[in-house]
C-alpha cells in the first residue's frame, strides 16, 4: 500500500468513527457508527479490512477507552503498519 492508500484509509476511517458518541469503553459501542455495522469494511487501492478485523488482527494496539476518534484511528492505523498491512 502506499503512503497515498494510507492516507486514504486514515481517512474513512476518521469519517466513520468521527460519528461514534466518544468517549467510548469498549468496541462493541462503536457498531452505531458503521455504515453497515459488523459487515462493515474500510478499502484503500488494493487493501480491504473489515470491520471485525480490529479486534481478532488489531485488538493488540487498541487501549479503551479512548476519548476521541482521532486516538482510535491512530492506534488502529499503529497496528496496521505493525501486522504488514502496507506492504
Amino acid at each position: 500500500m502506499t503512503t497515498d492508500e494510507a492516507e486514504i484509509l486514515r481517512q474513512e476511517l476518521e469519517s466513520v468513527f468521527g460519528n461514534a458518541d466518544f468517549p467510548v469503553e469498549e468496541p462493541m459501542e462503536l457498531v452505531p457508527a458503521l455504515p453497515d455495522g459488523p459487515a462493515t469494511t474500510f478499502e484503500a487501492g488494493d487493501v480491504t479490512v473489515g470491520v471485525m478485523d480490529f479486534g481478532s488482527k488489531y485488538g493488540d494496539y487498541q487501549e479503551y477507552p479512548y476519548e476521541t476518534a482521532a486516538d482510535l484511528v491512530d492506534d488502529l492505523m499503529t497496528g496496521f503498519h505493525e501486522e504488514g498491512l502496507f506492504e
